[in-house]
């Protein structure tokens, strides 16, 4: 970023970026049709938009995926140059975008620009026959991600390029309701640089920090700073490796992923045993926890509304701070490379990510890495 302290300090004074939440997670990816189909069988996901050759898009296909307040886009190239296929190249299937929800895109685009961030599209209007939006994309600090902002004009549709679907069948609901928080890997010294991107470019604060202490097994560690935007909708936990004996599992998304990038995305329920009963019966594998884990749960967490057993049996995580106890559990990469998962977690006061679970979640992931050949 070519811009000074004082001088992001002052552009920070006289106008603040204001994001309202995440619009949208768009993936780019080797067959989106079929990456669909997953997301919707497994996931319990509804196709409501669709973009291609049969709406005058000339060189990708998207679908876009809904579920509650949580939307995904996946993309897929239909040449074989040009970005998307390049992406895809070399990241394997990947978050590309991770759109924010604002009231004046061009206004966050000039101020993001203006701190230093490199423009990818200038504001753009999109015009269909049920109105309007506009879009204007920046890129993150490094790597292949990107940051779109949208701005929708009452517009209750996705996107006029893209075409409505209605009436289409839909799997059994997974009670997914939102998007929780976005988890990002970066390289080793390298996550204050991104921390700083997003404090100065747009007006993230640092909620939490992890050090290699808090985040370690006999094996491998890392480093985690937490930050969240002014309405507390939008959470990026940063994470880098640590030096280790072994390798940790962020030094294997970054070998595989080449380069930094989304590593997994945390969707949120209401009632996390119901839905992790129907992610396993429609097939999802999550990562196995030890029985051993579950011995003295109830003395470390205290009352809860769950029943012990039940989250043994699934395999649920526990956790509490102050403020009341979560549940969490993660699966298996989703992916062909050992790369981008989903975490499942269901929030009962509690506003941390699983502190005490961090070396259980470790070990499950280096149990995992050995059997890659990985660890």
């Amino acid at each position: 970023m070519q811009i000074t302290e004082n001088e992001s300090v002052q552009l920070q004074d006289d106008s603040l970026i204001k994001l309202k939440k995440i619009d949208y997670v768009e993936f780019y990816v080797g067959n989106a049709q079929q990456a669909a189909h997953f997301y919707c069988r497994f996931f319990g996901f509804r196709l409501i938009a669709y973009a291609g050759l049969e709406t005058g898009v000339r060189d990708r296909s998207s679908f876009v995926l809904e579920q509650s307040n949580i939307r995904f886009v996946l993309t897929s190239p239909l040449t074989p140059d040009g970005p998307i296929a390049e992406y895809v190249k070399l990241h394997g299937d990947g978050v590309h975008d991770i759109a924010l929800l604002v009231d004046d895109a061009r206004a966050c685009f000039n101020i993001a620009v203006a701190r230093g961030a490199r423009p990818i599209l200038a504001p753009t209007l999109l015009e269909g026959e049920n109105g309007s939006i506009v879009k204007a994309t920046i890129a993150s600090y490094s790597g292949d991600l990107n940051h779109s902002f949208i701005q929708r004009n009452h517009y209750t549709e996705f996107a006029p390029q893209y075409r409505y679907m209605q009436n289409l069948p839909q799997s059994a609901p997974t009670n997914l309701t939102a998007i929780d928080h976005i988890v990002l890997s970066v390289e080793l010294g390298k996550m204050d640089l991104w921390v700083d991107f997003y404090r100065k470019v747009l007006d993230f604060k640092q909620q939490q920090e992890f050090t290699s202490d808090d985040i370690s097994t006999q094996y491998s560690s890392l480093m985690s700073k937490v930050l969240q935007n002014n309405t507390g909708q939008i959470k990026f936990p940063i994470n880098e490796p640590a030096q280790g004996y072994r390798k940790s599992q962020i030094q294997e998304y970054l070998d595989f992923h080449y380069g930094p990038g989304v590593q997994h995305i945390a969707l949120r329920t209401n009632d996390i045993i119901q839905t992790v009963k129907q992610l396993r019966h429609n097939g999802i594998e999550f990562l196995e926890t030890p029985d051993a884990y579950y011995d003295n749960l109830p003395q470390s967490i205290g009352v809860i509304d769950e029943d012990i057993d039940t989250l043994q049996e699934l395999r649920i995580l526990l956790d509490r701070d102050d403020e009341g106890y979560l549940l969490q559990i993660f699966t298996k990469p989703l992916v062909t490379r050992p790369t981008f998962f989903i975490e499942i977690i269901q929030r009962k006061g509690a506003q941390g990510f699983g502190n005490g679970n961090f070396k259980a979640l470790f070990e499950a992931i280096e149990r995992e890495q050995a059997s890659r050949g990985n660890l």
